[in-house]
């Protein structure tokens, strides 16, 4: 049975099918001095410089870069956001959805790790024009430069543009099916896809995020430091706001990934008692790994409503530590939401924001594989533990038999489908895979839409009106005519060792001739010092637990460096691109750094 329906402000003629830009304009008008963005410059002050925009301000500063958008390029152009996480990142963001001008969201080229991304973006959407800062404009130029990536006829300034230039603008009508972005999906091994985002997926998106967060809360704030090129990030941060004229306050991932412990004081900081906040497992963990009492003593989270685990699947030791963490500082066991989305639903599908500690359930690891739900006990010895995400609100989601394309009944496996006002119509210049991704048609459709679906790539499993994600299709290991799930063998190898850092575990397959070959990469723990690694010994025990746990060999396990396991955007573990680097022998080995001292 296929969960949610469709909110009734987003059916055609509801209140929500207005572009989201637009109220911009009405906050504005009706509270003028109220505050809409908040962006924290730790790199101005390290305690935090506060810097606020009212929503008139902030109304005329998106005008003005409108006007100065315009005079770069013409309607469907394609502008890239190359520059630093601040309030100008935001005003040009709504500035491009005024002027018809197509955003593309990305980033400063000398953020590290993500450059194979940005010049795949950056080719692909084939931009007219560049936004960036002066400070930023030699890494530009060095980009431009040494990469063969199509050139700008111009580079924009954005703390240039006068706000006098507001004056000039003339509103113009914006249609809830134009483009509005093109948000690019992390990607693996194969060149970034362009998902095209209209104004009508970030209005319903943000309309059923706020929804699935119960905002009958007076007043509620949020609070972020999510990359706003990333899907998540971008809607919660720039799209929230927007839906109630609300506060959002932002920082920017390296003050973070700096010291995470801001996030926290951030949200421990607000006089309003209502704060709303999200991030990936990985954030959770950080923050709680430095929970010392010293830093406990600052904090108040007793304010903190939902905060959002937008990371699939989510770890439960992920929710235990995090709670156990900062239970004695006000955290309430509500208030962690797993959720699940994807860039291609513009970011949000369902949610477990219902104020009650996350639900979990214990499932047979061998029927799960075979594509069964078979609830165990959690201490039984094929035992897996699956986390809620909740039910989607606004939209529908079933689980379908992707070979025959027939709606599965609860408690089976299979393809995660969704259908909503909130799916995108394509990707950007990709007819083909976009037919393939968001063309689905259910085969019998019975009381559902016959189509169109969009097609996740994810498995899942509906059980008492709640999703439970158990992996990417494409990542499933398959050993002697086996399924293997590569998450549950990761915590098996993490688990095994204290050598093995933990969530920074790759399992993936090779081919292996008659069967595939399973080979696990792990990064090695710095809490082990070098001097006192023994290989072999690391080696044997991941070996020892993945061959007693799941009862298969491992073909090759490889302990590598810190950071050298690839990861997306939003921190989660990129197999393809892992697996690629492995094959290429690219990989930072522990063995050859051993072997370098000698």
């Amino acid at each position: 049975m296929a969960l949610g329906s469709l909110l009734p402000e987003l059916r055609p003629g509801g209140s929500g099918r207005v572009p989201l830009i637009e109220r911009v304009a009405r906050w504005a008008a009706e509270k003028p001095d109220a505050p809409a963005w908040t962006f924290v410059d730790y790199s101005l002050d390290p305690a935090g410089a506060h810097l606020t925009l009212d929503w008139a301000e902030a109304d005329r500063r998106a005008r003005a870069m409108a006007v100065r958008l315009r005079q770069a390029a013409e309607p469907g152009d394609r502008a890239a956001l190359l520059l630093p996480q601040t309030l100008d990142y935001m005003m040009t963001m709504l500035g491009a959805m005024y002027s018809h001008v197509v955003a593309v969201p990305l980033f400063s080229p000398d953020l590290p790790g993500h450059a194979d991304r940005l010049i795949g973006a950056y080719t692909d959407a084939e931009p007219a024009v560049i936004v960036t800062t002066r400070n930023a404009l030699p890494h530009v130029e060095k980009f431009l430069a040494d990469h063969p990536v199509p050139r700008p006829r111009e580079i924009v300034f954005a703390e240039e543009v006068d706000p006098a230039l507001a004056d000039t603008w003339t509103d113009e009508p914006i249609g809830f099916d134009d483009l509005a972005y093109l948000q690019y999906t992390s990607g693996s091994t194969r060149r970034p896809a362009g998902v095209e985002i209209t104004h009508g997926n970030v209005a319903a998106n943000a309309i059923q995020l706020w929804s699935g967060w119960a905002p009958e809360k007076p007043d509620p704030e949020l609070v972020s430091w999510l990359p706003l090129f990333h899907d998540m990030g971008l809607i919660a941060t720039m799209a929230l706001p927007l839906v109630f004229g609300d506060h959002a306050i932002y920082t920017d991932p390296v003050s973070f990934i700096m010291n995470p412990m801001r996030w926290l004081e951030l949200i421990s900081s607000r006089e309003n008692r209502n704060v709303y906040t999200a991030g990936p497992n990985f954030a959770y963990e950080y923050a709680a790994s430095m929970a010392t009492p010293e830093k406990l003593a600052k904090l108040d989270l007793s304010g903190l409503v939902t905060c959002l685990n937008g990371a699939e699947p989510i770890r439960t030791s992920t929710l235990t530590t995090f709670a156990d963490a900062f239970a004695s500082v006000g955290l309430r066991p509500g208030a962690q939401a797993p959720g699940y989305g994807l860039a291609e639903a513009t970011v949000f599908v369902t949610a477990a924001a219902e104020d009650v500690p996350p639900k979990i359930i214990s499932a047979d690891r061998d029927a799960l594989t075979q594509g069964r739900l078979e609830l165990c006990g959690a201490d039984a010895e094929r035992a897996s533990t699956l986390v809620s995400c909740g039910r989607p609100i606004g939209q529908i989601v079933a689980i379908v038999d992707p070979e025959t394309r027939r709606e599965q009944p609860d408690g089976a496996v299979g393809e995660i489908w969704v259908h909503g006002p909130n799916t995108a119509p394509g990707y950007w210049r990709n007819s083909e895979r976009s037919q393939d991704t968001f063309g689905g048609e259910l085969a019998e459709p019975g009381g559902l839409p016959a189509g169109p679906w969009m097609k996740t790539g994810d498995y899942g499993v509906l059980h008492e009106g709640e999703l439970y994600v158990t992996g990417r299709i494409k990542d499933l290991i398959i050993v002697d005519g086996r399924n293997h799930y590569p998450q549950d063998i990761e915590v098996t190898a993490q688990e095994a060792h204290a050598a093995v850092r933990p969530d920074y575990v790759a399992a993936f397959a090779v081919d292996g001739g008659e069967t595939e070959r399973l080979v696990v990469v792990a990064e090695r723990n710095r809490r082990v010092p070098l001097g006192r690694l023994d290989l072999a010994e690391v080696e044997s025990a991941v070996r020892g637990a993945v061959n007693v746990e799941h009862e298969m060999g491992v073909a090759e396990f490889v302990l590598i460096e810190p950071g050298g396991v690839s990861r997306t955007s939003s921190g989660k573990i990129a197999r393809a691109a892992t697996r690629q680097r492995y094959l290429d022998g690219a990989l930072p080995t522990t063995a050859a750094r051993l072997a370098a001292r000698k």
